[in-house]
């Protein structure tokens, strides 16, 4: 077995190798950067290095100061984890040179399957189905939007490099085709520094359905089922489960073999995932069309689902295949069993267009169940940077039955304590109980048609969360009053002086009446041991479970998997400015562009710019009509949520 690894990666995905590293008996070495000097993964590490500044490109990319570290620390191999390094050839090959092991697939391999436009070249080749379009070299805008209309809209503009929906642009008319098309070049780009693009035909219904697949030194390859990912937002998962809803051995089988087909065509070792495209728009099959649409050189972010369901370590796996053991099964010993599904859950606001949220984690607490499993890179008190990914963890659930699996997923979600930066575990919840999702009915645009048909929700639980607030604020108060009357008393022992919530007759609560639907609701509000508040109601009432956490400057109040903070009154701080006819940055991120000019005139809703942060783009737009009375910002500037980048004149 190999003696120790360089993990060239940070957060969950770290501390999930390290974790099996650890069992194996491998000496585990982390690297970080500024922003993650104390990070859980460096906690967990044997020896820990630091490689850069908090920028990606300048750490964690940034493959000299990788390669330092792995001779600093004498490590035998490098795990890259996903994301980053993962799938760059040029790193394999500096890896091989140096006489470190990589452990991934080859640099031939990782090229082939690199660029989509040669991968479904060699995909053809090998007899692998894959989606009609255009993969060529050429890449004049005129070109491409001719092609496009040639293959009939609607069509996909997909980055030729990369993954994971950076770079790609659903085009439903001819008209939105160039700002499309100029959207997703600056996104290829700015991800992958490759600015070029293919374009494909959009399958209607489409259902993802990817295929894990793994191959040894000596030439034998395998695969270990499916996962279905067609729960999408924006092209980017959201909850992925194994076996797929209405899989039939049939078409299996057929996904089977051409995923293997595909491994084999590349000479592939290690572990990778091959992605197909089925037709949803009625029931699986044996004879349902699917199309190849790429392969992921490295482990997914999903993989967990696949490990619940074939009982396999598959980062053991990846251990064992690079020290040259060959693969523990064959294929017929392969079989799935039970239903597994993972939610991931992300630092972003569904409340504001899920722009990705930032800030210290005030509290974090999951749920402990047999059923569960928490991977994370994150504990009370980190920080969730605007440097990278916002994940923060991915809660991944177990059943003998789907049902099963998705009941205990929601209820995790439910009980789960996220406080600080906005989150989407309410969304989630919503989701994983969603009756289309539950009944099987759905494809890659179910998330959309979803939240069209839910409309602008009301605010639930905003009324309860108010009243929360406001008697954790008394309950503090009184708190203050009695510690401050025990010292003028001068008695450490007075009763006054207790805050440990004991009293004869039971536990010390505040009554809480609310005002619903079903009527009043009645609960209490008392310390919990973990120094958070907690509502419970009783008496029959409609089930309210709370907490709220103080923060610095107030409260959280956490219900039903949303958050509100509330922040205490500064009645020295003034009216604040209305601003509606400033244009702010909705993010920490960089200006990629600026679309006007001071004396512009523009209407609501134009596009003033556009920021990028976690490498996906987001417009802003004009709050109100008006003139452009001047431009605060350019691009390549480097701007905080709320920044202020232009000021519209004349707007109501």
């Amino acid at each position: 077995m190999l003696s120790s690894v360089l993990i060239a990666n940070r957060g969950e995905i770290a501390c999930r190798i390290i974790r099996t590293a650890k069992a194996l008996g491998i000496r585990t070495i982390a690297v970080y950067s500024e922003a993650d000097a104390k990070a859980l993964h460096v906690a967990l590490a044997d020896e820990a290095h630091p490689i850069g500044p908090a920028e990606a490109a300048k750490s964690y990319l940034d493959q000299d100061a990788i390669l330092r570290a792995a001779s600093v620390s004498g490590a035998a191999s490098i795990h890259p984890g996903y994301g980053f390094l993962a799938e760059n050839a040029a790193f394999a090959e500096a890896c091989a040179d140096v006489g470190i092991v990589f452990i991934g697939p080859s640099a031939a391999a990782i090229r082939a399957m690199g660029l989509k436009d040669g991968a479904k070249a060699l995909m053809e080749k090998a007899g692998v189905p894959v989606v009609p379009g255009f993969h060529g070299e050429r890449q004049e805008p005129a070109f491409l939007k001719e092609k496009a209309y040639e293959i009939g809209y609607p069509v996909l503009i997909k980055a030729v490099a990369g993954g994971g929906g950076k770079g790609m642009r659903r085009v439903d008319k001819v008209i939105e085709f160039e700002e499309a098309l100029q959207g997703a070049v600056r996104e290829a780009q700015a991800a992958f520094g490759d600015p070029r693009v293919l374009i494909e035909k959009f399958v209607s219904a489409p259902r993802h359905i990817e295929i894990q697949v793994f191959g040894d030194t000596s030439g034998h390859v395998i695969h270990l089922g499916e996962r279905d990912c067609s729960l999408q937002r924006r092209h980017q998962k959201v909850i992925e489960e194994a076996p797929a809803p209405g899989m039939t051995p049939g078409l299996r089988a057929r996904m089977g073999e051409a995923a293997v087909a595909a491994a084999k065509a590349v000479v592939y070792t290690g572990a990778g995932t091959v992605e197909f495209i089925a037709d949803g728009s009625k029931p699986l099959s044996d004879d349902t069309p699917f199309f190849f649409m790429e392969m992921n050189t490295r482990l997914q972010v999903e993989h967990p689902v696949t490990e619940e369901v074939t009982g396999v370590d598959l980062v053991e796996w990846q251990f064992r295949v690079a020290d040259g053991e060959l693969l523990p099964l064959k294929q017929e010993d392969v079989s799935l069993k039970g239903h597994a599904v993972e939610a991931r859950v992300y630092a972003e606001d569904p409340d504001n267009g899920f722009l990705p949220s930032s800030g210290p984690l005030e509290a974090v607490r999951w749920p402990k169940a047999e059923a569960i499993r928490i991977d994370t890179g994150v504990r009370e008190g980190d920080s969730v940077t605007p440097y990278y990914d916002p994940m923060i963890a991915k809660v991944i659930a177990k059943g003998n039955t789907r049902d099963a699996a998705l009941d205990a997923l929601s209820n995790a979600l439910g009980n789960s304590v996220i406080a600080g930066p906005r989150h989407n575990l309410g969304f989630l919840k919503a989701l994983a109980d969603a009756k289309g999702f539950r009944e099987g009915r759905f494809d890659t645009g179910f998330i959309a048609r979803w939240m069209d048909e839910r409309g602008d929700e009301p605010d639930t639980g905003g009324e309860e969360a108010r009243a929360l607030a406001a008697l954790a604020l008394i309950a503090q108060e009184e708190e203050r009053i009695a510690a401050m009357m025990a010292a003028r008393s001068n008695d450490i022992h007075s009763p006054w002086a207790a805050n440990d919530s004991f009293q004869f007759g039971g536990p010390r609560a505040h009554g809480l009446a609310l005002a619903g639907e079903n009527g009043i609701e009645t609960a209490d509000l008392r310390w919990e041991a973990d120094g958070t508040l907690a509502a419970r109601a009783h008496g029959g009432a409609p089930r309210l479970d709370a907490s709220v956490v103080e923060t610095a400057d107030g409260l959280i109040v956490l219900l039903d998997g949303r958050q509100w903070r509330f922040s205490r009154p500064n009645y020295e701080a003034g009216d604040a400015e209305e601003g509606d006819g400033v244009v702010r940055a909705p993010m920490h991120g960089s200006v990629v562009e600026i679309a006007v000019k001071a004396g512009d005139q523009i209407e609501k809703g134009d596009r003033v710019g556009v920021v990028e942060a976690m490498k996906m783009e987001h417009a802003m737009r004009a709050p109100v009509a008006g003139v452009i009375e001047k431009v605060l910002a350019e691009p390549g500037a480097q701007v905080a949520q709320g920044d202020a980048i232009a000021v519209i004149a004349g707007g109501d």
